[in-house]
C-alpha cells in the first residue's frame, strides 16, 4: 500500500469514527432532552398523541440537518456581526417550508400542531447545534450532527407520545390497544400534568441507567 493509499484510509477512518461519535452524542450521551434538558417546552406541548409526536420529530429532524449543513457549507464568508441573523434565516427557510408542506398534505395535522411547528424557529436545540458545532466543523459532519440531535429529540418525543396515549387513552395512531373491559383509562396523561410526569420519569431513567460522568479537573 502507497503512502497516499494509507493516508486516504486513515483518513476515512478518522471521519468514520468521528460520524459515529457524533450520532451517539445526539442520539445517547449528549441527547437534547435527556441530558441537555433544553427543547422541552414543544416536547411536552405535542406528545398527548403518537402522531403528533413523530410529526414534530420528522420537523425537526429536516430542519435541524439542512440547517447545520448550509451553516456549515457558509461558516467561512458569514460575518460575524449578523451570523445569528443569518442563522435564524437558514432556521426560518426550511420551518416554513416544512409548514406549508404540512398544510398542503397533510391539513389536520397541521392543525392539531397549531403554533407549534412554527416555534421550532425559536428552538435552542436548533440555534446551539449552530452556534456550537456547525460554525466549527466542515458540512458533512454537520450534517450528521444535525440528523444525530434531530433523531435523539423525535425518539424522545415518540417514546412520550406512545407512553402518553397508551396511558391516557389505552389506543396508539387511533388504533384500541387496551380496550375498556380490562384497562381504565387515566386522563391525567392526555393534560398537560402527564406530559411532565412522563418526561420527568424518562429523565430519571435513563440518568439511572446510565449517570453522567463527573466533569475533570484541569
Amino acid at each position: 500500500m502507497t503512502a497516499t493509499n494509507r493516508v486516504s484510509v486513515t483518513c476515512v477512518g478518522c471521519a468514520g469514527s468521528k460520524c459515529r461519535e457524533t450520532i451517539r452524542a445526539g442520539v445517547h450521551t449528549n441527547n437534547p432532552i435527556l441530558v441537555q434538558v433544553i427543547g422541552i417546552c414543544s416536547a411536552l406541548a405535542v406528545t398527548s398523541k403518537l402522531e403528533t409526536a413523530l410529526v414534530m420529530g420528522i420537523a425537526l429532524i429536516l430542519t435541524a440537518t439542512l440547517s447545520c449543513f448550509f451553516m456549515s457549507l457558509i461558516r467561512n464568508i458569514t460575518p460575524p456581526r449578523i451570523r445569528m441573523i443569518v442563522e435564524i434565516a437558514l432556521i426560518s427557510v426550511f420551518v416554513i417550508c416544512f409548514d406549508q408542506i404540512l398544510k398542503a398534505v397533510y391539513w389536520d395535522m397541521s392543525k392539531q400542531l397549531g403554533p407549534y411547528v412554527g416555534l421550532i424557529i425559536t428552538n435552542c436545540i436548533l440555534m446551539g447545534r449552530l452556534e456550537g458545532f456547525a460554525l466549527q466543523n466542515p458540512p458533512l459532519l454537520s450534517l450528521v450532527d444535525g440528523f444525530a440531535n434531530g433523531l435523539g429529540y423525535a425518539l424522545v418525543l415518540a417514546i412520550v407520545g406512545c407512553v402518553r396515549e397508551l396511558v391516557g387513552s389505552g389506543s396508539l395512531l387511533g388504533f384500541a390497544i387496551l380496550p375498556e373491559s380490562v384497562y381504565q383509562t387515566n386522563l391525567l396523561f392526555v393534560l398537560a400534568p402527564g406530559a411532565f410526569f412522563t418526561m420527568g420519569l424518562l429523565i430519571w431513567i435513563v440518568n439511572a441507567a446510565s449517570p453522567p460522568k463527573p466533569e475533570k479537573k484541569p
